[in-house]
């Protein structure tokens, strides 16, 4: 279902390379209620200058969400990013055999009432969150956007494109590469479990070795625990852990307390299986506003998109449909023809793929070669200059700016974002981090293992 907003989304929402910060002027409120908004806590701001047009007080200003850093990972986890001298694992999986408790059904939507998932949306500054509607998701998992307001009071990217923010405090999106000729290679939905047969992971993850490629790998919770050892995997190989949810809802069809849910037990499985606390998410389809955004940068999270969708998902296969695969070869083909004959001449791309099933890993396999023949095929985080996606300051990647991070050790940066999003997911940045309270609230005071 591919949206071609493209021109919509350059009208309306031209993203900035700009950084901006805001103090938060109102004190925290709490939100135990599943289907409370942002409006009744805005009411609580001291001051209406500092608010936004939503009433809603600006974004807070974020420390390290070292709340996670009382979950004990599993053991055999690499400590850092892989050296240039590091072999790269390829061949089978460890036997990991560690079982993980507590964690809600893979792939249900998880409940809003569990004490982790409360503790953290009453630490939560609700009077920071905007107050936007709730939507309505569709039966194909769309959203509706009868009767949205086309100024895009929201930043609602589904209905606009829109990647700079309207409320304020927070950074614009991260969806696409500043330099031309850069390659944002990104893959949604994994790890691919043992169930897709002979496609699962490692097969993409071997290809992608065997190729010396890193990647930006958007992990769905739920996958997390099923497959553990693949996750390990992706993050010993120097690919880039972020969120993709635990159960890939659209997340603006969710209620507050179920966006935290979403997010924080996706956050625990890849720490608690990695050893990492990610700072980056995408959303499923691309849905979010700034309600979603408010609440995600509350948790530490940068939100990326993209500017490039391949619809790999579409095509026949587990989870897919009926697109031919022919077509998603002639996106393939379209860009690199573009990039032959100097048209694509604008900014790099980030560029949307998946690790759903044996047809997205056949068509990632099949043309990645050709494509990293005529790109700069890099992680997002890499073409953003984000050397640190992990509040574990000890990963420390290489970025365009400092291709070799182990030569200058103190260089480091956060996101810097500033791109804009034209294309939609199936169906349809700025690194951040929870508020000082939310540490305190549980009684967390490091962030390192």
């Amino acid at each position: 279902m591919r949206l071609l907003l493209l021109a919509v989304a350059a009208g309306l929402c031209v993203a900035q390379q700009q950084e901006s910060s805001s103090a938060a002027a109102s004190p925290s409120a709490s939100s135990t209620d599943a289907t409370a908004s942002a409006s009744s806590s805005a009411s609580s701001s001291t001051s209406s200058s500092s608010s936004s047009s939503s009433g809603a007080a600006p974004a807070p200003p974020q420390s390290s969400p070292s709340w996670l850093s009382s979950v004990r990972p599993m053991p055999g986890n690499v400590q850092s990013y892989p050296s240039d001298d590091t072999k790269i694992p390829t061949g089978p999986l460890s036997n990991t055999t560690t079982a993980l408790q507590g964690y809600p059904e893979p792939w249900k939507s998880p409940p809003t009432d569990s004490p982790e998932v409360q503790a953290v949306v009453k630490a939560i500054d609700w009077s920071a969150v905007p107050s936007s509607p709730v939507r309505k998701a569709n039966p194909d998992g769309s959203v509706n956007m009868q009767g949205y307001d086309p100024s895009d009071p929201d930043c609602w990217w589904s209905a606009t494109g829109c990647v700079q923010p309207k409320h304020p405090g927070m950074k614009p999106d991260v969806s696409y590469c500043p330099k031309v000729g850069d390659w944002g290679l990104t893959y949604d939905d994994g790890p691919l479990t043992a169930e897709a047969g002979a496609s699962a992971e490692p097969n993409l993850y071997n290809f992608l070795a065997e190729h010396k490629q890193k990647a930006g790998l958007f992990y769905i919770g739920s996958n997390v625990i099923s497959a553990p050892a693949a996750a390990q995997r992706g993050l010993a190989d120097g690919h880039t852990l972020c969120v993709h949810t635990w159960s890939h809802p659209a997340m603006t069809a969710q209620q507050n307390n179920a966006v935290v849910a979403e997010l924080y037990w996706t956050l625990k499985a890849i720490k608690e299986v990695t050893g990492v606390t990610t700072k980056c998410w995408r959303p499923p389809y691309g849905d979010v506003d700034d309600r979603v955004r408010a609440i995600a940068w509350q948790m530490g999270l940068t939100t990326v998109l993209w500017d490039e969708d391949t619809d790999d998902w579409n095509m026949p296969g587990d989870g897919g449909g009926n697109l031919s695969p022919s077509t998603v070869d002639g996106y393939f083909q379209g860009w690199i023809e573009a990039r032959k004959n100097g048209t694509d001449n604008q900014h790099g791309h980030i560029v949307l793929q998946h690790e759903l099933n044996n047809a997205t890993v056949g068509m990632a396999e099949k043309w990645l070669p050709e494509v990293k023949q005529n790109f700069n095929v890099v992680p997002w985080n890499q073409c953003m200059n984000v050397s640190q996606p992990y509040w574990e300051t000890q990963f420390v990647y290489p970025t365009d700016a400092q291709p070799n991070p182990q030569q200058n050790p103190s260089a480091s940066s956060t996101v810097q974002p500033g791109a804009q999003a034209s294309s939609q997911e199936h169906a349809s940045s700025a690194a951040q981090v929870l508020p000082m309270p939310l540490m305190a609230l549980l009684g967390l005071s490091t962030l390192f293992l």
